[in-house]
């Protein structure tokens, strides 16, 4: 549903911070208010350009793919500046070696960066504050599509929650002093892919999901502190998905859809609820909720996407009849579904072939609907206004018209990279580039 109420009933959510009337006229996750990608309130442009409907273009120092997030007035954004201290040579490239490297491409950092919390202006993108969490080499190398600044923040409207993966967890109050940091240690990813994952907030507790090809774990903190409220060790390997928490039945859960497994734990002692087999490797995207059904999916060498009831679900699910609905194609890698007004919106793999479908029944009203010239899609889709927001890689745009029906409403083209999420609040349309960070606004 539109309205954010009808948005809570439905996925049976209950943050804290959602209590405030302030919270569906922000956007305090990378998901936006209700982790659904949708902004309730939100009205942006269907047109821009560089030169249509751009209140304010503010270069941003470095590189980072986290999403912008909003409070009141202020947009954080999270970066990794690299410096001209050199610790390590250049690795040599493919060509100098003989030959064209197989697989996927890793980068490792030659020079020490600084990482680092901007707070901007959400009206006129003039930097507030700035400070610097960390200086120093990377240990990790990040895909060539990737970041070090690829984790994006959160808030509850008095804190801000900057999260650098191997860097740590930094609490700040909104005028930029720190409260309290925390340390996890050092991931090592798949095939150096990087790191991804952002933090979940629920009331007092905010939850990490550490999984790597070392000993994953999910670790819920006290947000007050940062101190272990509770640990649990998890038998998986590399996954970049944002644990996503709901209420069922009146009981607090956790989900988290991995390789080996989806599962499911209790919010307040981290106590496994249920699991599930049956996704593909490498999960990134978010899991959506609606009326007690979590759909969770996949794209990476494979397709997978599964429908479970949560009023079924207890112990090991594989195969049972809590599984409401699956489907073996078209469903993406990287970029996480959207759930607007029980219509689940999806891309297939990394690509712009968009699909649309009942999140309930699995009844498919359009698949396989080709958004042309997009040089990739690594963005998350939003929605707002009966409409949903495409972002490319190579600046391409599109704006498609929310219903059973495909449209394609406007195309757009911006002058940069795009890999970080959108994020609406209100008549703007918040896009952060490689260069630059962008104020879509109706002129």
């Amino acid at each position: 549903a539109i309205l954010m109420s009808c948005v809570f009933v439905v996925a049976g959510m209950y943050l804290q911070a959602e209590k405030s009337a302030d919270y569906d006229k922000n956007w305090p996750h990378w998901r936006g208010p209700g982790k659904m990608g949708v902004s309730p309130n939100g009205d942006p442009p269907l047109e821009w350009g560089e030169s249509k409907n751009v209140k304010w273009k503010k270069a941003i120092p470095g590189k980072g793919h986290a999403t912008p997030i909003i409070w009141g007035d202020r947009v954080f954004i999270l970066t990794a500046v690299e410096t001209n201290k050199v610790v390590r040579p250049a690795e040599q490239t493919d060509e100098q070696q003989g030959g064209r490297r197989r697989g996927p491409r890793g980068t490792k950092a030659t020079n020490v960066h600084e990482f680092i919390v901007l707070a901007m202006n959400r009206h006129t993108g003039e930097i507030l504050w700035q400070r610097t969490v960390a200086e120093e080499l990377p240990e990790e190398a990040t895909h060539d599509l990737g970041s070090w600044a690829s984790n994006s923040p959160i808030t509850d409207g008095e804190h801000l929650y900057a999260y650098f993966g191997s860097r740590g967890l930094f609490c700040f109050d909104m005028e930029g002093n720190l409260k309290w940091e925390r340390d996890f240690g050092q991931m090592s990813k798949r095939n150096e892919f990087g790191e991804g994952s952002s933090p979940a907030l629920y009331r007092d507790k905010i939850i990490i999901n550490w999984d790597h090809e070392g000993q994953s774990f999910i670790v819920a903190l006290d947000k007050k502190t940062g101190k272990d409220i509770w640990k649990v060790d998890r038998d998986e390997g590399s996954t970049w998905v944002t644990p996503f928490v709901i209420e069922q039945e009146g009981k607090s859960q956790i989900i988290i859809p991995a390789s080996k497994l989806v599962r499911s734990y209790d919010v307040e002692t981290g106590k496994l609820i249920w699991e599930c087999g049956g996704l593909t490797s490498n999960c990134i995207p978010m899991p959506i909720v609606i009326d007690g059904i979590v759909v969770v999916m996949s794209g990476h060498r494979g397709f997978s996407l599964m429908a479970i009831d949560l009023s079924k679900a207890k112990g090991n699910i594989t195969d049972s009849d809590a599984i409401v609905w699956t489907l073996e194609r078209d469903t993406p890698y990287t970029p996480s579904p959207v759930l607007y007004d029980n219509k689940l919106y999806f891309l297939k793999s990394n690509n712009g072939i968009l699909s649309c479908f009942d999140p309930k029944t699995g009844k498919e009203f359009y698949s396989k609907q080709r958004l042309e010239e997009m040089g990739g899609v690594y963005t998350s889709p939003v929605a707002a206004k009966d409409r949903i927001y495409v972002v490319g890689l190579n600046g391409t745009m599109y704006v498609v018209q929310h219903g059973p029906e495909f449209k394609i409403l406007a195309k757009n083209k911006l002058l940069d990279k795009f890999n970080a999420s959108p994020a609406i609040v209100g008549n703007r349309i918040y896009l952060r580039g490689y260069k630059n960070l962008y104020c879509i606004e109706k002129e």
